[in-house]
């Protein structure tokens, strides 16, 4: 453990690279300076853009609302970095303390903060995926393309995944009054984050949107036309369906492959790391100058039983990069945990949808303000007893208050005398969930504990 002379070291002359121009990375980057950091500052994106906004690509953006330039973040400070920009980070060196980066070059750091993020997960097959129509949204490249594209016109989109992106895709297709279809291989839209119940209020609002919604099915095959144009998809049931526009929602992949071989503790599920934010290697041993933050993270939460959650959320990002950013110029004593309470919002078909805590380890729900037939409600999950999670549909004044529930472990169900006792939220009812062994799209919260297929060591027994 390094001493107080090292970080005041530190803070003065020091390196630190952040890997990762994004939201995360400019936040903590941003922390740095505001904390005292006046040493070398380096940030290594593998986009050509500064940091924008992600929310507003699936929304504005695709509705015309918004230009994709316009996402910017806004800058909180001035930095005084190295911005490295469009090229992306291909490898780490834990002992000499280098990234290594795609043109060739290598950027040494005292302290190294990653905030890679994810990336859209791609239509498997790679030459179905290559048609001329086929899109991911995850960038702001993508947005323009996509955008551009609707805005020509098309006979139907398709699109594959009913999580979050993917209902907000479609209602943005349907407000520009362009034929939808979405296909879900779970039962209903965002069954993987919320739940049947809620899934059954969502699927609803598909349908009355004019959506033609089919769950329960998967994409067999893209196929396209002699001139290498998506002209339809094949489903599982057997149905054929003529589209001119896919776009594929399955949900995120982390950017880990950049570290294999560094000794680093990442894999698909992301970069282990402890509540301070700093990364395991591969062997459970927590390093002391390699820092995560946002998407690609995984960290243990004390209000959920200290489970590893990888959690895709705007507000987690921000606030897990400063106390990385916190931690990295603080000595042991003064260091702090990262205890922020997952919050997610969505905006589709007119609603608003907000969330807190981790919904989708909930076993049980309850209504209990408003009503799922008239779509206005706040919903309360609870797992072993207590509260673990909430949802509101355009009712989000009661978010806080869960919110403070889930803070305390207050017990479910929860007895208090305002709760709006009509007859669907007299009693607890099963939440249904899939089972976690069926993929379905959408969970912005993963609950990633203990894997074997973590091991990777071999361990020979010492010599005599």
């Amino acid at each position: 453990m390094h001493g107080d002379g090292y970080v005041d070291w530190l803070r003065r002359e020091g390196r630190i690279v952040v890997v990762g121009a994004s939201l995360a990375g400019l936040r903590g980057a941003e922390a740095l300076r505001e904390k005292g950091f006046t040493g070398s500052l380096t940030l290594i994106g593998d986009e050509p853009h500064e940091p924008y906004d992600r929310p507003p690509l699936s929304k504005q953006v695709l509705l015309g609302k918004a230009a994709a330039e316009q996402t910017a973040l806004p800058r909180r400070r001035d930095l005084d970095a190295d911005w490295r920009l469009g090229c992306a980070a291909t490898g780490l060196d834990m002992a000499a303390r280098r990234v290594k980066l795609a043109d060739g070059d290598e950027v040494e750091y005292d302290r190294l903060l990653i905030a890679t993020g994810v990336r859209a997960r791609p239509w498997p097959h790679q030459d179905e995926a290559a048609l001329d129509g086929v899109f991911v949204l995850r960038t702001r490249d993508d947005a323009v393309r996509l955008h551009r594209r609707l805005d020509a016109g098309s006979r139907r989109v398709l699109v594959i995944g009913a999580g979050f992106t993917g209902s907000e895709i479609a209602s943005a297709c349907r407000e520009r009054n362009l034929p939808v279809t979405v296909a879900e291989r779970g039962a209903a839209p965002l069954v993987g984050a919320l739940g049947g119940v809620i899934g059954e209020v969502a699927t609803q609002m598909h349908l009355d949107h004019g959506v033609d919604l089919r769950c329960g099915v998967m994409v067999t095959a893209l196929v396209g036309d002699a001139a290498g144009r998506v002209r339809a998809a094949r489903l599982s049931d057997g149905a054929e369906i003529e589209t001119d526009v896919v776009v594929v929602s399955l949900g995120a992949l982390r950017n880990t492959e950049w570290l294999a071989g560094s000794g680093l503790g990442a894999g698909p599920r992301g970069i282990a790391c402890d509540a301070g934010c700093r990364a395991f290697d591969i062997r459970g041993i927590v390093t002391d100058d390699v820092f995560v933050a946002g998407d690609v993270a995984r960290a243990p939460h004390p209000l959920f039983g200290y489970q590893f959650l990888s959690l895709e959320h705007w507000g987690n990002a921000v606030t897990q990069a400063e106390v990385a950013a916190h931690n990295m110029i603080s000595t042991g004593p003064d260091r702090i945990p990262h205890l922020w309470v997952p919050a997610f919002w969505s905006s589709q078909f007119g609603v608003n949808i907000k969330s807190v805590g981790v919904p989708s380890m909930g076993e049980e729900i309850l209504v209990a303000q408003g009503s799922l037939a008239e779509r206005r409600f706040t919903a309360v999950y609870g797992y072993q007893g207590r509260v673990i999670g909430a949802v509101t549909f355009d009712h989000a004044r009661w978010l806080e208050f869960y919110q403070r529930l889930i803070e305390s472990t207050a017990p479910f169900p929860p007895e208090f005398p305002t709760l709006d006792r009509r007859p669907e939220g007299r009693s607890p009812v099963p939440a249904e969930f899939p089972d976690p062994s069926v993929p379905s799209h959408g969970p912005t919260v993963t609950v990633s504990g203990y894997s074997p297929a973590d091991q990777r060591l071999t361990f020979t027994p010492a010599r005599p």
